[in-house]
Parts: structure tokens; sequence; C-alpha cells
């Protein structure tokens, strides 16, 4: 990508500046349309996602997120450390999700058995109702926003690409968000 700085930089490369070795090594056109396709695509991802949950179940796309991964655990619970981790979100921005849920009765924390100090979240049956009447309007809104769109080949290829960006973003000592 050409940046403002370029010219800067090849003014002070060609005079023999060490400036240049020290320049960020910037996006080419193809990257950087690569970067935006991303950033939009991403983006209105959410938004439309979001808006198809907040119009049919008054949530946020994380706490459906947090209500799929509970009701996947066995006896509908998690430690809250494990669920924040599952949902590559904060410790912090967990318990304002799971406060907001438990006032409305979709989920309740209760103490660990095996750990005084930590508590579990768990998916009480109204919480499982609402997951089971939002899921086919999620679903059709994730089908329709992606794979619908996607050869099986590119869905692969997507897949691929989605969890080589997430593993890179997860390396041992990282400051990761469930770590805050």
């Amino acid at each position: 990508m050409n940046s403002p700085a370029d010219a800067d930089a090849e003014t002070a490369a060609d005079a023999g500046s060490d400036t240049a070795a020290d320049e960020p090594r910037w996006l080419d056109d193809d990257e950087q349309r690569t970067w935006l396709a991303y950033i939009q695509a991403s983006m209105l991802l959410e938004d439309h996602l979001d808006r198809q949950l907040q119009r049919d179940a008054g949530m946020p796309h994380v706490y459906y997120g947090l209500l799929v991964k509970l009701s996947w655990a066995p006896r509908h619970r998690m430690r809250m450390t494990e669920l924040a981790e599952a949902a590559k979100i904060t410790r912090s921005r967990l318990s304002h999700a799971i406060t907001r849920m438990e006032k409305d009765g979709w989920v309740r924390r209760e103490d660990c058995a095996d750990d005084k100090r930590g508590q579990n979240a768990v998916l009480t049956e109204k919480g499982f109702g609402v997951l089971k009447q939002t899921a086919p309007g999620h679903v059709d809104a994730v089908r329709s926003a992606i794979f619908d769109r996607l050869s099986p080949e590119q869905i692969a290829q997507f897949g691929d690409v989605c969890r080589i960006i997430a593993d890179g973003l997860q390396p041992e000592g990282a400051d990761l968000p469930w770590l805050r």
C-alpha cells in the first residue's frame, strides 16, 4: 500500500539514510484490497447478525454465542473462566453479560463444587427455550450471509484461513481477552 510516508521513505532511502529500514512493512495493493474487504465483511456481518438477534430475541450476538456454548456443555454449565475463553471475551465482559442474562432468567450462577473461588454459569430452561426459539432465524441469517454465497471449496478454504488467523492470534503467553 502506498502510504503518506512512502514519499518520505523513498526520499530517505535515496539519500542513503537508515530511515527506510525503520519503515513499517506497508501492505501492497492486493493485501490492502483483501484487508479492506475483510474489514467491511466482518463489520457488516457482525451488524447483520446482531440486528437479527436483537429483532428476534432482544439480545446481542455475544449473548447468543454464550447461550450456545452453555447448551453444548455437559449439564448446560461451564466454569466462568472457561466460558470467557470459549467465547474469546474478557472476564469483565462475560460477567456483565451473565448479569444481564440472569435478570432475563436465561442463566444463573452457582459456586463451583471443586473450587469455592470459582463460579459456573448455568443455562436455565428459560434460556434453553429462548435459544431453541432463536436458533432457526439465526442459522438462516448465517447461511444467507455466508454459506449460500460460497462454493464447497470456498467454505473449506474460508474455514482453513479463519483457523490459521485464530491460531496465530493465540500464541503462548499472549495477552488474550479471557486472561484479562
